[in-house]
């Protein structure tokens, strides 16, 4: 990889055998579903008044969880998104989405809110 905006900020080297490397972190394995423990939460905070519901604790890759997402917010009817690790879905659907992940063969608790 010798791309020029991956060295963006980077101090010049006078070693010539300096090698630039990135230090990215392999995105974690998805967990099956049976082995996923997520929590469905009610939230109002920084959201203008609005009330959203979010589903926290999914390890996995970042496409997965908007597979998943995208499964949610289309069963519910709303918006919504998915990102870094947690799920938003616009409304409160605390117990319809505890059903459909139950359904889906997650292993799902109702928490807090």
């Amino acid at each position: 990889m010798n791309d020029w905006k991956e060295r963006l900020g980077m101090v010049f080297s006078t070693n010539p055998d300096f090698e630039y490397t990135t230090t990215e972190e392999p995105e974690a394995a998805t967990l099956a579903p049976a082995e996923q423990d997520l929590r469905v939460w009610l939230d109002r905070k920084h959201r203008g008044g609005k009330t959203v519901t979010l589903v926290k604790g999914f390890v996995g890759k970042e496409a997965d969880l908007a597979e998943l997402g995208r499964m949610l917010k289309s069963k519910c009817g709303v918006g919504g998104s998915a990102k870094d690790g947690e799920i938003i879905i616009q409304g409160d659907h605390r117990d319809r989405v505890v059903d459909l992940l139950t359904k889906a063969g997650y292993r799902c608790k109702r928490a807090g809110g």
